[in-house]
């Protein structure tokens, strides 16, 4: 039974994956017609890298971190610097010019992702070791602190000939398409669940659970924090390093803390603790804002304006609508639980139940008022 079971989740994750590949496929054939909807796709899927790299600090160790668009941020700098074409740096470095030291060094684009989730990880070893020793709110306002201090270097004047200052970085090489995109999110999020169900994970979960336990039990606490730290911040500098290839161009004002609470609210939205939680809450939170759009245009009705509809309104109604989701979903939308065939089976099955509960309730109360 368990097999047959096991056998027909397999034919359903086949048929999944093979409607996405088609869905991607459909709008990769018309790039021009369907741009808006790729780069809401593409965001979504590098948003989902960071959201994952950040729940497996936070959700999974139990490491309150804000200093995720610092670390975005040093995987970015280091592809644009290494990857924009030699014959084009001239003009972006048209005011300070360009260091010697980079002037002629070109990287292929892998090598320039995985030198910028290293560098992120190497300065995630060296932030780590005093703000790792701090707990939960003053770890965060540290890491914070950091984020800002890195975005602070990289608009410095005297880096204007490596970072290019105020001025940032053009002409950085895009995704060939949108499957490059998926791909490379894909197989970061795979490496990180990897991780998660390892024995490495069930430590960083112990940590998570009881800090006194899991010493008392002979686990080095500093080191495994240490080692879920820096791992999550190689994830969010790939991840960066994919946003300035999406953006195209980047600056310091990319990465301000207002990026970093986004990634928070995409993984409280989804779950804490939960890597479907963390992919599904990047889709929808990304998605969402740019479908809600038109409350951004002003609305006349047989000739009578709609204060309401003004820029910036699509964000109050994001808002609201994000609270009512907090409501009903105190835990996240998955709390810390993943998907499964099963579970969404359930969950269909119970739908009828839950109609003929509710009219029920309904009833009652109709008939409680007529006596």
């Amino acid at each position: 039974m368990k097999n047959m079971t096991k056998n027909k989740n397999k034919v359903y994750t086949i048929i999944a994956l093979a409607v996405i590949i088609g869905i991607l496929a459909f709008l990769q054939s018309d790039t021009a017609e369907y741009s808006y909807q790729i780069s809401i796709l593409e965001r979504s899927a590098i948003y989902a890298v960071v959201a994952v790299s950040m729940n497996l600090l936070t959700g999974f160790t139990g490491l309150f971190s804000l200093g995720q668009a610092g670390f975005m941020a040093i995987g970015a700098y280091i592809v644009a610097i290494f990857t924009i074409p030699v014959g084009s740096r001239a003009s972006v470095y048209y005011v300070s010019g360009i260091s010697p030291v980079i002037a002629n060094v070109a990287l292929p684009i892998p090598v320039a992702l995985l030198l910028g989730g290293l560098a992120a990880a190497a300065l995630a070893a060296l932030i780590g070791i005093p703000v790792l020793r701090l707990k939960s709110d003053y770890l965060a306002i540290a890491t914070l602190g950091f984020s800002e201090i890195i975005r602070a270097f990289i608009a410095a004047p005297m880096f204007d000939t490596v970072t290019n200052g105020s001025y940032g970085l053009k002409s950085i090489p895009g995704f060939p398409n949108i499957f490059a995109v998926f791909g490379l999110a894909a197989l970061c999020i795979a490496l990180m669940v990897l991780l998660i169900n390892s024995s490495y994970g069930r430590v960083f979960k112990a940590i998570r659970e009881d800090e006194v336990a899991a010493q008392s039990m002979g686990l080095n606490l500093f080191r495994y924090k240490e080692l879920s730290f820096v791992i999550s911040s190689f994830f969010t500098g790939i991840g960066g390093g994919m946003l300035a290839m999406f953006m195209r161009s980047i600056d310091s004002k990319t990465f301000q803390v207002a990026l970093t609470y986004d990634l928070l609210l995409i993984v409280v939205l989804g779950g804490i603790g939960s890597v479907t939680g963390s992919v599904l809450g990047a889709f929808l939170v990304t998605s969402g804002r740019e479908l809600l759009r038109f409350f951004d245009d002003p609305l006349t009705i047989a000739g009578v304006h709609i204060p309401l509809f003004r820029s910036g309104f699509r964000m109050v109604i994001f808002s609201i609508l994000l609270m009512v989701v907090v409501l009903f979903y105190r835990r996240g939308i998955m709390g810390n639980n993943e998907f499964s065939w099963d579970g969404l089976f359930r969950l269909i099955r119970g739908i009828p139940d839950k109609l003929k509960k509710g009219r029920g309730k309904k009833a009652a109360s109709k008939k409680g008022g007529a006596r």
